[in-house]
């Protein structure tokens, strides 16, 4: 291709209060390659997608196509000229259908007012097959029924859909199952076959090597390095990214086993059953299993957010009361959710709002909010986190996605839990947020909390965890001690019971 197919960004610069978002940054996006795009959370890159899609507007510098310099007023102009970002968040809307988000603003009409269903059925019975996703999802089905990883597809489909020049990917994967990344990789590949130019954004330095041409790396929001892909490495790459060389990300001490902490019995709800297990003292306990294995909902019942259809969870010795959430807080258990945006955060609220939320006994005079009692608890926590921001009055909306997520640990810390459980807690970070909050973990086992750690990262388990669960179908299917905690013996156990028949290692 010539240079004319180019998009670009020329000597872009973006401030916003005290802080340099992008610095001199020029970028070309060529036809048919796909571009990494990598750096830790708050280098640049946000900002970069944003001043690509028309919400932000350059302080200088430009943006430019076929050599040309273009002004998007609004993301609706960059949609025109071909440009489309899917963020990491998904922007869907729970109350329509899985066909009505995927052809939002472009719906079949009958005499140009109705809603032709038979054919936004048809349509969109298409593009789910095109993603492998037909035995998954229904046309009809309400978006407010679906999961992170499904929300997520639903906006990679929908953007895919409808085509265009550029197609920037935010973390696309990081709530998708290995069998859904692999398909999203295959229309990726299309895409870039076709002639799109694509941006791939990802902290997961294994996919950048798979599928980039090219990896572009910011830092403190300037460009310090661009090179071809052939040749990378995870360790090459993430020394750009911090500007310092990486140490073993994970510092497993050998830790004394303690007594029992939380004892679980039978425990059942609608998408788990019979459920036993134990954490003790300064144990950091791992449950693996696929999308859909009952990981999730197992924390959720064990906190008191899904109702108890049957079985016990003790602390110390003590039931829990049942499907209550302040019960749980009360006996000493901690919970971060996966979904920190929509089940954690207060996105419009203070840091200090959000992190003081679980300790109004400690942060309020005669029942009234004390903001100088409140600092005295979450400032050190806030610098102990290093969680990067002016100060404490910054809404979390405003913070990158590692940043939200040192809140959310923020405020447990501030409560003082002796269990804390942690759901995917390094989805969409990036590796210098990941070590932080690794060396966290390590921090409060030493401590004595009990921990349990869901991921679907196989190196956390591996590396950090003294006992992994695996479950599937809603089940626990095995118990992994050291050294036997490996990914084999993890997918092994993994795979649902109907699929190990299939392959016929079941009877």
């Amino acid at each position: 291709m010539t240079e004319n197919g180019f998009f670009a960004l020329e000597h872009v610069s973006k401030r916003f209060g005290v802080v340099q978002a992008l610095d001199d940054v020029s970028l070309k996006f060529r036809p048919g390659e796909l571009l990494a795009l990598v750096g830790e959370n708050g280098a640049g890159k946000s900002t970069m997608m944003r001043i690509l899609e028309g919400v932000f507007k350059p302080d200088s510098g430009s943006v430019r196509f076929a050599n040309e310099p273009v002004v998007f007023s609004e993301p609706r102009d960059s949609h025109n000229a071909g440009i489309r970002v899917i963020h990491q968040e998904p922007e869907i809307v729970p109350s329509l259908t899985i066909a009505e988000n995927i052809f939002v603003g472009e719906m079949p009409r009958t005499a140009g007012v109705f809603l032709d269903w038979k054919t936004l059925e048809a349509q969109a019975a298409r593009v789910l097959a095109a993603f492998g996703m037909q035995a998954d999802m229904r046309p009809r089905q309400p978006c407010e029924t679906l999961g992170p990883a499904q929300r997520q597809m639903i906006e990679i489909m929908r953007a895919v859909r409808a085509g265009g020049r550029l197609i920037a990917f935010d973390e696309p994967t990081s709530s998708l199952t290995d069998d859904e990344a692999r398909r999203l990789f295959a229309v990726i590949r299309r895409l870039r076959a076709e002639g799109t130019s694509i941006v791939y954004i990802s902290h997961r330095l294994n996919e950048i090597i798979e599928l980039a041409d090219r990896i572009v790396v910011l830092r403190d929001g300037r460009l310090v390095d661009e090179s071809a892909a052939a040749g990378a490495t995870e360790q090459g790459i993430a020394r750009l990214m911090v500007g310092r060389d990486i140490a073993d990300l994970f510092k497993r001490e050998s830790r004394p086993s303690g007594e029992n902490l939380l004892e679980i019995k039978g425990l059942t709800t609608e998408r788990i059953t019979a459920i036993d297990l134990s954490v003790r003292k300064g144990e950091v306990l791992g449950i693996a299993g696929l999308m859909g294995a009952g990981r999730s909902e197992l924390a959720k019942a064990i906190v008191g957010y899904d109702r108890r259809l049957g079985g016990t969870v003790s602390m110390n010795g003590i039931p829990v009361t049942p499907d209550s959430p302040h019960a749980a807080i009360v006996a000493g258990i901690g919970f971060a959710p996966e979904d920190r945006k929509h089940e954690a955060l207060l996105m419009f609220r203070s840091i200090l709002d959000n992190a003081a939320l679980c300790v109004a006994d400690r942060t309020s005079s005669f029942g009234l909010f004390s903001r100088r009692k409140a600092l005295d608890v979450v400032s050190p926590l806030a610098a102990k986190m290093a969680i990067k921001a002016p100060d404490l009055d910054v809404p979390v909306a405003k913070l990158s996605g590692g940043n939200q997520q040192k809140v959310v640990l923020a405020r447990w810390l501030a409560r003082q839990p002796m269990l804390l459980i942690l759901d995917e807690p390094t989805r969409g970070i990036d590796i210098g947020a990941k070590a932080e909050i690794y060396r966290l973990i390590e921090e409060l086992a030493a401590g004595g909390i009990g921990l349990i750690l869901i991921s679907s990262e196989m190196p956390e388990l591996i590396g950090l965890a003294d006992r992994v669960l695996v479950m599937a179908e809603g089940r626990i299917t095995a118990e992994l001690n050291r050294p036997d905690i490996d990914e084999t013996s993890i997918l092994r156990h993994a795979m649902p019971r109907s699929a190990l028949q299939r392959e016929g290692l079941a009877p």
